[in-house]
């Protein structure tokens, strides 16, 4: 067994046209988040937390915002290679659990969605939850949302 952490932050876009992905969730009539791909930070902490355990270093390596490929991508093809390449290295996913950190919008209703989602995408189960700073830092004034993940991986037989 093995468990892995992943952290992802982005700002809110100052384009009134992006679209506010999280955990491969489109959330209506919010703003969307500045990135590279969708930024779409609960999946990406997700990928990050997946490509620590199985030592496999991190989201930026496998998808350098540098490469035009995957600019405006999906999140979803980042978790759909990443479950791949921790199977090529012989772990499958376990269980996996996300929190959100936002002030706003408000996620309740999208949350079992996100988990449905992700779990279908991993093939585990993934809790999905949210929390606020009580209006502490950059969070706290809105000015972006951040995600943690932690998962545990399973070494196939």
């Amino acid at each position: 067994m093995r468990i892995g952490h992943g952290y992802d932050v982005h700002r809110f876009s100052s384009d009134t046209s992006r679209a506010l992905w999280l955990g491969l969730v489109e959330i209506p009539g919010a703003p969307g988040l500045e990135g590279h791909s969708d930024a779409d930070a609960v999946t990406h902490a997700l990928c990050d937390a997946i490509l620590g355990a199985a030592n496999l270093g991190d989201l930026g390596r496998h998808f350098p915002d540098t490469d035009e490929t995957w600019r405006a991508a999906p999140s979803s093809l980042f978790l759909e290679r990443v479950v791949s390449l921790a199977s090529e290295a012989g772990f499958s996913v376990e269980s996996a659990d996300i929190t959100i950190v936002a002030q706003s919008p408000r996620l309740a209703a999208a949350m079992p969605l996100m988990s449905e989602g992700l779990s279908a995408r991993t093939k585990c189960l993934v809790s999905v939850k949210a929390t606020t700073t009580e209006g502490l830092g950059a969070i706290g004034r809105s000015e972006g949302i951040a995600a943690t993940a932690v998962v545990l991986l399973k070494e196939n037989p």
